[in-house]
C-alpha cells in the first residue's frame, strides 16, 4: 500500500519553539503534546545538545509516536521522539502501521528514559497476578494506541484474549475514574513510573500493581526485542511497598536517513556528555545510561549514532 500521509492524522499541532545558540545546521525536532513529557524533554535537549553541538533546533509540539515517524517520512522533520514498539512496528509494517506499510526512512539514535507497562488492578476483585484477568472488566488503553498493543500483547502470554475480557478502551485520567467508580476491576498503563493518573488515583484508592512472571517476560522479550524487563520499585505508589517486575518501552530518539553522520554523530556524542546539565533540566535525564540506550533497539542505528557508541564501548 502506498504511503500517502494525511497532515490531519499527522496531527502537527503547530507550535515551535527555536532552541540553541549554534551557528551550524538546524534540526527539526518532532516530540509530543505541549503538556507532556517528550515536548518538555525535548525543549530541555534542544537548548543543551545546540549548545553543546554547534547546532540549532526547531522543536516542534506534535501527535507523538506514529505521528512522528510519518512526519520523518514525509520529510517535515529531521528527528523524533518516540516509543521504541511504535518505532517497531513503523520499521516491520506490523501492528499500528499494518494498514500503512513498512517506513525505513529513519534509523534509531538513542534509547533515553522507560515507559513502564503498568497493570493496575483492584485489591478484593479476586486479581492476583495477569492470569487472574480473565473474565474481568480491563481497560486496555485507547483503540488502536501503543497501549493497547502493549496490553495485547501481554494478555496473549498468558493465554488469554480480548474475547476473553470485558475489554474498555480508556485513556489512562479515563481509567482511573473508571476504577474509582467501579466500572472496571483493571486497567493498562504504558508511561514513565510514577504516572500522574495512578498517583491521583491512590490518594483514594487502594491498588495492585501486576508483576510479569520471569518466564513469560524472557518470551516476550524473544518475540517483541523492543521489551525490556523493569522494576517499578516499593512505595512508588502509596500503599504498594514491594517492587514489581513489568516490562517497559522506552522513550527513543530517532532520526532520518538523510541527516549526515557526522550531524548525529555529534547529537550523540553530545547527549551522553551533557548528562548531568539534561539531568539537571529534565527529571528524565538521569535515566540517560549507554547501556540501556542501545538495548531493546530492533532496528538499525544511524551511522553516525552507531560511531559513537562503538568508541563508547556500548556496541561492539
Amino acid at each position: 500500500m502506498k504511503k500517502i500521509w494525511s497532515f490531519v492524522s499527522v496531527m502537527v499541532l503547530g507550535i515551535l519553539v527555536l532552541t540553541g545558540c549554534g551557528g551550524g545546521t538546524t534540526v527539526k525536532m518532532a516530540t509530543g503534546g505541549n503538556t507532556g513529557t517528550y515536548y518538555a524533554y525535548g525543549t530541555a535537549l534542544g537548548q543543551i545538545l545546540g549548545d553543546k553541538a554547534d547546532l540549532r533546533f526547531n522543536i516542534q509540539s506534535t501527535g507523538a509516536s506514529k505521528a512522528n515517524i510519518q512526519l520523518i517520512d514525509a520529510k517535515e522533520v529531521d528527528m523524533a521522539i518516540v516509543q521504541n514498539d511504535v518505532m517497531d512496528y513503523a520499521y516491520n509494517g506490523t501492528d499500528l502501521f499494518e494498514a500503512d506499510g513498512a517506513v525505513k526512512s529513519f534509523s534509531a539514535m538513542a534509547g533515553l528514559y522507560a515507559e513502564v507497562v503498568q497493570i493496575i488492578a483492584r485489591p478484593g476483585s479476586g486479581i492476583e497476578s495477569i492470569a487472574d484477568l480473565k473474565g474481568k472488566n480491563v481497560s486496555v488503553g485507547d483503540a488502536g494506541s501503543g497501549v493497547e498493543f502493549n496490553a495485547k500483547q501481554i494478555l496473549d502470554a498468558y493465554g488469554i484474549s480480548f474475547d476473553d475480557i470485558s475489554k474498555q478502551n480508556l485513556g489512562f485520567a479515563a481509567s482511573a475514574d473508571a476504577y474509582k467508580d467501579g466500572k472496571i476491576d483493571a486497567f493498562f498503563a504504558t508511561a514513565g513510573a510514577p504516572t500522574t493518573a495512578i498517583m491521583d488515583l491512590v490518594s483514594s484508592q487502594e491498588i495492585l500493581v501486576l508483576g510479569v512472571d520471569e518466564d513469560k517476560a524472557s518470551d516476550l522479550m524473544t518475540k517483541h526485542p523492543f521489551y525490556t524487563t523493569y522494576v517499578i520499585p516499593g512505595g512508588t505508589y502509596t500503599g504498594v511497598d514491594e517492587d514489581v517486575t513489568t516490562l517497559a518501552v522506552k522513550a527513543t530518539f530517532i532520526v532520518s536517513n538523510e541527516l549526515s553522520e557526522d550531524v548525529v554523530y555529534n547529537m550523540t556524542k553530545a547527549l551522553f556528555e551533557s548528562k548531568d546539565a539534561i539531568s539537571e533540566a529534565h527529571q528524565k535525564g538521569t535515566e540517560l545510561d549507554l547501556s540501556y540506550a542501545v538495548e531493546g533497539i530492533s532496528i538499525p542505528f544511524h551511522k553516525g549514532a552507531e560511531k559513537y557508541f562503538k568508541e563508547a564501548g556500548a556496541l561492539k
